[in-house]
């Protein structure tokens, strides 16, 4: 090591060594000081991800010191960053790790021509022109199953054409939902706790929220994720005609939201805008939604409300329950029942807002 990278060395382990007995006498004083503040930077909110550091106005430090000390453990450091996301997709069919065979495609251009194999059942998944398939009847050449009509029209290339023009907008004339912008304002107060981290925007349609995710910069990855393929080849045409959207760190993945594609405790955040009643079984949805969620996670969403004697006397609940199911209509459900769907899959501390037959509802995974 020449003199400069000793003396870089010094300075970081004495500047480390202060720090460490300022916080001890800080501990007994139970008034602690902070030497090091992060940097108002995405990264800084969670701590699963690397923190970028800045003197405090007490100190200065050469940053080319820190370089010439440090150089080695930073790219360990980016290294592990990149693997941690990579380790976030798991095959839909066992739940084991999937490995990418090409480069890691965690951008919307990464997209067309990656793929990846399960480390279990060898099954492997190839990304086409917009999202990867990560369904269980992926890479089938004739076999497949049709979903329940509430989910099949969503399919539809006239339905995805006009999700964003005219669909999605109607919801705040008759149903009471306050329109994007608001809605995402709200959401943010649910979602502080795991601001930086990774989100998934379940059941996406054409985008709406994802692209609103992405945009915020609040989050450190966006995965788009919705059933329909007409619904996330819109969401890329949408990406596609914004020139300053960022398409580092956001991907889109077709998926069954009762099988999805993510290891368990991965996931920070799960949101779902206006879908809760289009999924087959609400019950199986949200039960993975809290198997991927991360201990402390959140999940954020939106759905129509239903009130009347419908919620309340035990034999019409579950005839309206049962007609709907079996009929493959929406599962319209009662605050009591979202909040005890919520209980019964593991998630705690229920709250809703409420605006006619709007209600946005969150819960958290138990640390």
């Amino acid at each position: 090591m020449d003199t400069k990278g000793i003396m870089a060395a010094v300075t970081v382990n004495s500047l480390i060594s202060t720090y460490t007995h300022t916080s001890t006498l800080s501990s007994f004083n139970r008034s602690p000081t902070r030497l090091f503040t992060p940097t108002p930077t995405v990264s800084s909110f969670h701590p699963k991800f690397h923190l970028r550091l800045r003197a405090s106005s007490s100190f200065s430090i050469s940053s080319t010191a820190l370089i010439d000390a440090n150089t080695t453990d930073s790219i360990e450091v980016e290294k592990e960053a990149i693997e941690s996301s990579s380790n976030l997709l798991a095959c839909p069919v066992c739940y084991d790790s999937l490995t990418w065979t090409s480069d890691p495609g965690f951008s919307v251009d990464a997209i067309p021509g990656s793929s990846l194999q399960c480390s279990t059942c060898r099954k492997t998944y190839a990304g086409n022109q917009t999202h990867l398939d990560l369904t269980t009847t992926g890479g089938a050449k004739t076999y497949g199953e049709p979903m329940p009509a509430s989910t099949e029209i969503f399919r539809l290339p006239l339905v995805s054409f006009l999700y964003e023009r005219g669909w999605r907008q109607s919801f705040s004339v008759w149903g009471g939902f306050p329109g994007p912008e608001k809605e995402f304002e709200l959401m943010k107060d649910f979602l502080k706790p795991v601001l930086g981290g990774n989100i998934i925007d379940a059941s996406c349609g054409s985008g709406l929220f994802s692209r609103l995710f992405s945009k915020s910069g609040l989050f450190s990855l966006v995965v788009a994720l919705d059933y329909s393929e007409n619904m996330l080849q819109q969401c890329y045409e949408f990406i596609q005609q914004e020139e300053s959207f960022p398409k580092e760190n956001f991907v889109l993945v077709r998926a069954d939201i009762s099988r999805l594609p993510f290891l368990s405790n991965s996931v920070d955040a799960v949101h779902a805008g206006a879908a809760l009643h289009c999924w087959p079984s609400p019950l199986a949805a949200v039960a993975e939604v809290s198997r991927v969620l991360q201990p402390g996670g959140v999940f954020v969403a939106t759905t129509y409300i239903v009130d009347g004697p419908f919620t309340f006397v035990p034999f019409l609940s579950t005839l309206r329950q049962n007609i709907s199911q079996v009929s493959g209509s929406y599962v319209f459900l009662s605050e009591r029942e979202l909040e005890d769907l919520c209980r019964a899959c593991g998630l705690v501390g229920f709250k809703c807002i409420r605006n006619g037959l709007f209600v946005m509802i969150s819960a958290t995974k138990p640390i």
